[in-house]
C-alpha cells in the first residue's frame, strides 16, 4: 500500500514539472496565428491604398477592408496580446509587441470608418455594438495590464495611456459620425432627385436611341458627378470628424515609430524575449508595425482631402460660417421628439421614463455638440498648419494654368459644360476643388476607353448581317406567341448548331457571337420591369436551353451535332427537332419541375414547324448553307432589334435609385457606353418602328406593329432562292 502511495506521489510530481512544458509548448504557433490575422488586416489595408491610389481617390473609400462579421473576428485574433492577462510578457519585444496591438487597434479603427456609410441602419446598429464590446474589452484589458506592469519604463506606459484615450475617443467620434449618416443619405437623395429632373431635361429625354454619343455621354457624366460627390463614403471622408480621426492616427503612428526605433536601438533590439511565446512575438511586431504604417495612409490622406475641400471656404472670409450644421444632431433630436410606445401603461411610469429620455438625450446632444465643435477646431488647426503648403501648391497650379492656358482653353472646350452644378454638397460644405472634379472626368474617360477596348467582335460580325428593317423579328415565327428577345435567339442557334452540312467553325464562330449578344439583350431584360410572371419565366427558360447549348452542345439533353442529328438531311433534321420538342412538352407536363422547359420546348417545335414549312421538299444543293446564313440573319435581326434599347439601359443604369449602389451602376454604366459604340454604329442606319420607349423593350410589340404596317409573307418552298448582296445582307425573292 505504502509502495502505490510513493508510485502515485512521483507520478504526480513529474506531471507538475511537466505540465507547464505542455500547455507552453504550443503558445508559439498561437502567436504565429495572431500574426496570420494581422498581416490579413494589413494586406486589407494595403489593397485599399491601392485602389484608391489607381482609381485617383485620394480619399481611399473601402473596398477590401471594411465592418463586418469576418473583418471583426479577425480583428479579435490580431488583438490577443492586448487581451492576454494570463501571459508574463517581461522581455523588450514582449512590451513592443503590446504597444504594437494597441496603435494597430486604433489604425484598424480609422481605416474602416467610412465603411459604415455604405450600410443600413440595422447593420450600423450591429456593428457598432460588436465593435463597442470589442473596444472596451481591449480598453479594460489594457488598464489592468497598466497595474501588473507598470514598471515597463515612463516612454511606454505613457505610450499605453495614450493608447487607451486614443481608442475610446476614436470609438466616440465614430459614433458622432455614425449618427449623421441617415440625415446626409436623406439630404443626398432631395438633392440627387432635383439634379435628376435637370439631367433628363425634365425627366423626359425623348428618343433615346437618337441621341449622339456625345450627347449620351454628357448625361453619363452629369449622374457620374452627382453619384461621385454623393456617394456615402466619400460624404463622411470629406467630413470634419473624418480629419479629426486622421489627425489621432498620424499622432499614434509617429508617437509608436519613434518609441519604438529608441527602444530597438537602445536596448536588445528584437531579442530579449522572455514570454511563452517566444519568437512568434518577433513576426507580430513586424507585421503590426508594418500594418501601422501602411494603415496609417487612408487616414492620413481623408485628413488632407477634408483639408483641401474646405480650404477655399477657409480662403473666402466672406462665407458663411455655422458652428453645428443640422444633420450632425439631427438624429438626436428626432429621438428627443419621437413619443413612448403605447406599450407602456401608467402615466407616472411613463412620465418618469419620458424625462429620463429627454436627459439622456439632451446630454448626448451636448456631446454631440462639443465634438463637432472640438472636429472643427482640429480641422482648423490643421489647415492653418497646412496654409503654407497648400498656399505654394495653388500658387504654382495657376502659374502652370498661365503657362498652358491655350491647351486648357481646348479641353475646357471639349469637356461637358456646367458639371459644377451636378456636385452634390451637405449645408455648409465648400466647393468641390476642381482638382477633384478633374479626377473624376478623368476616370470617367478611361472607364470609356476600357469599354472601348473589350468591344464584342465577334456580335459585330454577326450584326452586320441584318437587314436594315429588322424582318428577322417576324420571320423566326409565324405564330403570334409570346416571346421574350432571348428564347428565339437561343432557340434558333440551336436549331443552326443542328443542320448537318455546316463547319465546325462555322458553328463555332456563331455560338461566340450569340454568347456576346446574349449577355447584352440580358441586360435589356433586366433593365426593365417585365409584367408579370411569364415573360419572367420565359428569360428562366432561354438561360436554362443556353447553359446547356454553350457548355455541352445540348439541347435540353439532347445532343444537337454527334450521336442524335447524324446522318439526316436538313428537312429530316428540323422534322425531328419538331418531334423532339412536342415530346418533350408532353413528358415535361407530367413533371411537377418543368415549367421553364416546356415553354423551351414549346419555343423549339413552333420555330422549327415554322423553319420546316418554309423549306419543306427543297430541292437547292446548297439548302443546308442557306438556310444556316438565313438563320444567322434572322438571329442578327433579333439581336439587333433589342440592342437598339442599349441607350435606354444605360440612362437607366445612370439613375440608381440605391443611394450605396449608385456608383457601380454609373460604372457599368460608363464602360457599357463604350463598349456599344460600334454597335450603335451599325444599328443607327436601320430603321426603327414608331414605337415608344416603353414598348420598345419589348419583342411582341416589335412584331405585333410590323405585322400590322407589313404582314410577313411566307416563302414558297419550291420557289425559294436567297442570294447575298455585297453588303451583307439576305434577300430573299418570291417567285411569282
Amino acid at each position: 500500500m505504502d509502495e502505490d502511495n510513493d508510485g502515485y506521489k512521483n507520478y504526480k510530481l513529474h506531471y507538475k514539472a511537466w505540465f507547464p512544458v505542455i500547455l507552453d509548448s504550443p503558445m508559439p504557433w498561437i502567436g504565429m496565428y495572431v500574426a496570420a490575422a494581422s498581416l490579413v488586416c494589413s494586406v486589407a489595408m494595403a489593397g485599399d491604398v491601392i485602389h484608391g491610389i489607381r482609381r485617383k481617390k485620394l480619399w481611399f473609400p473601402c473596398k477590401y477592408f471594411s465592418m463586418n462579421a469576418a473583418s471583426l473576428t479577425v480583428i479579435a485574433v490580431a488583438m490577443k496580446l492586448s487581451m492576454d492577462l494570463t501571459t508574463g510578457m517581461w522581455g523588450t519585444i514582449d512590451t513592443l509587441v503590446k504597444l504594437s496591438s494597441g496603435c494597430f487597434m486604433i489604425i484598424v479603427m480609422g481605416n474602416f470608418l467610412i465603411s459604415f456609410a455604405s450600410m443600413n441602419n440595422k447593420e450600423i446598429f450591429m456593428n457598432i455594438v460588436a465593435l463597442g464590446i470589442l473596444v472596451i474589452t481591449i480598453s479594460v484589458n489594457m488598464g489592468i495590464q497598466l497595474y501588473i506592469w507598470w514598471g515597463d519604463g515612463v516612454d511606454t506606459y505613457i505610450l499605453r495611456i495614450f493608447n487607451i484615450v486614443s481608442m475610446l475617443v476614436l470609438f466616440v467620434t465614430m459614433i458622432s459620425s455614425i449618427l449623421t449618416i441617415p440625415a446626409t443619405k436623406r439630404d443626398m437623395e432631395t438633392k440627387y432627385n432635383e439634379l435628376h429632373e435637370t439631367a433628363c431635361e425634365g425627366g423626359k429625354l425623348e428618343e433615346i436611341e437618337n441621341l449622339t454619343d456625345e450627347k449620351l455621354k454628357e448625361v453619363v457624366e452629369k449622374y457620374w458627378v452627382m453619384a461621385e460627390t454623393g456617394s456615402p463614403q466619400f460624404v463622411m471622408a470629406r467630413s470634419v470628424t473624418s480629419a479629426t480621426i486622421g489627425a489621432i492616427c498620424l499622432a499614434t503612428t509617429i508617437y509608436f515609430v519613434t518609441l519604438a526605433i529608441a527602444v530597438v536601438l537602445g536596448g536588445d533590439g528584437l531579442k530579449g524575449f522572455h514570454s511563452t511565446y517566444r519568437w512568434s512575438t518577433v513576426w507580430i511586431f513586424m507585421i503590426q508595425s508594418i500594418g501601422v504604417v501602411v494603415g496609417t495612409i487612408a487616414p492620413i490622406c481623408r485628413w488632407f482631402t477634408a483639408i483641401n475641400f474646405n480650404y477655399s471656404m477657409f480662403s473666402n472670409h466672406h462665407k458663411e460660417f455655422k458652428l453645428v450644421e443640422t444633420f450632425w444632431i439631427q438624429r438626436l433630436v428626432a429621438w428627443k421628439e419621437t413619443p413612448l410606445p403605447s406599450q407602456i401603461r401608467g402615466m407616472k411610469c411613463k412620465r418618469v421614463i419620458e424625462n429620463v429620455k429627454i436627459l439622456v438625450l439632451n446630454l448626448c446632444i451636448g456631446i454631440q455638440i462639443w465634438i463637432v465643435v472640438a472636429s472643427k477646431l482640429v480641422h482648423l488647426i490643421s489647415i492653418i498648419i497646412t496654409l503654407p503648403l497648400f498656399s505654394c501648391f495653388y500658387y504654382r497650379k495657376r502659374m502652370k494654368v498661365d503657362l498652358e492656358s491655350e491647351s486648357i482653353a481646348l479641353e475646357t472646350k471639349n469637356s461637358s459644360p456646367k458639371l459644377d452644378l451636378y456636385v452634390l454638397r451637405l449645408e455648409g460644405e465648400a466647393k468641390l476643388p476642381k482638382s477633384i472634379l478633374k479626377n473624376m472626368c478623368h476616370e470617367l474617360n478611361q472607364l470609356i476607353q476600357m469599354g472601348k477596348s473589350h468591344q464584342p467582335q465577334n456580335l459585330l460580325e454577326l450584326l452586320r448581317k441584318s437587314n436594315n428593317s429588322f424582318k428577322g423579328v417576324v420571320d423566326f415565327d409565324s405564330n403570334q406567341v409570346q416571346y421574350c428577345w432571348t428564347l428565339p435567339v437561343v432557340t434558333l442557334t440551336s436549331i443552326a448548331i443542328a443542320l448537318p452540312g455546316i463547319e465546325n467553325h462555322t458553328v463555332n464562330q456563331l455560338m461566340r457571337s450569340v454568347s456576346e449578344g446574349l449577355l447584352y439583350a440580358s441586360l435589356v431584360e433586366e433593365s426593365f420591369s417585365y409584367k408579370g410572371d411569364d415573360l419572367l419565366n420565359l428569360k428562366c427558360a432561354a438561360n436554362v436551353v443556353w447553359a446547356g447549348v454553350e457548355l455541352n452542345g445540348k439541347w435540353l439533353d439532347k445532343d444537337l451535332r454527334k450521336y442524335l442529328l447524324k446522318g439526316r438531311t436538313m428537312e429530316g433534321t428540323l422534322q425531328t427537332l419538331v418531334d423532339i420538342a412536342e415530346k418533350a412538352t408532353i413528358e415535361f407536363q407530367r413533371n411537377a419541375m418543368g415549367g421553364h422547359k416546356i415553354l423551351a420546348a414549346n419555343s423549339m417545335s413552333t420555330i422549327s414547324q415554322t423553319i420546316l414549312n418554309d423549306y419543306k421538299h427543297s430541292t437547292d444543293p446548297h439548302v443546308d448553307r442557306d438556310l444556316f446564313e438565313k438563320l444567322s440573319i434572322m438571329t442578327a435581326d433579333i439581336l439587333g432589334a433589342c440592342l437598339t434599347n442599349l441607350p435606354r439601359v444605360i440612362i437607366q443604369k445612370c439613375y440608381c435609385s440605391a443611394i450605396e449602389e449608385r456608383d457601380k451602376s454609373v460604372r457599368r454604366a460608363a464602360c457599357l457606353l463604350g463598349e456599344i459604340e460600334a454597335i450603335r454604329g451599325i444599328l443607327k442606319h436601320h430603321e426603327l418602328p414608331g414605337l415608344s420607349g416603353d414598348q420598345a423593350a419589348y419583342i411582341d410589340e416589335w412584331r405585333s406593329y410590323m405585322m400590322q404596317k407589313d404582314p410577313p409573307s411566307l416563302v414558297p418552298s419550291s420557289n425559294n432562292e436567297i442570294s447575298a448582296s455585297s453588303s451583307g445582307e439576305l434577300h430573299i425573292n418570291v417567285g411569282k
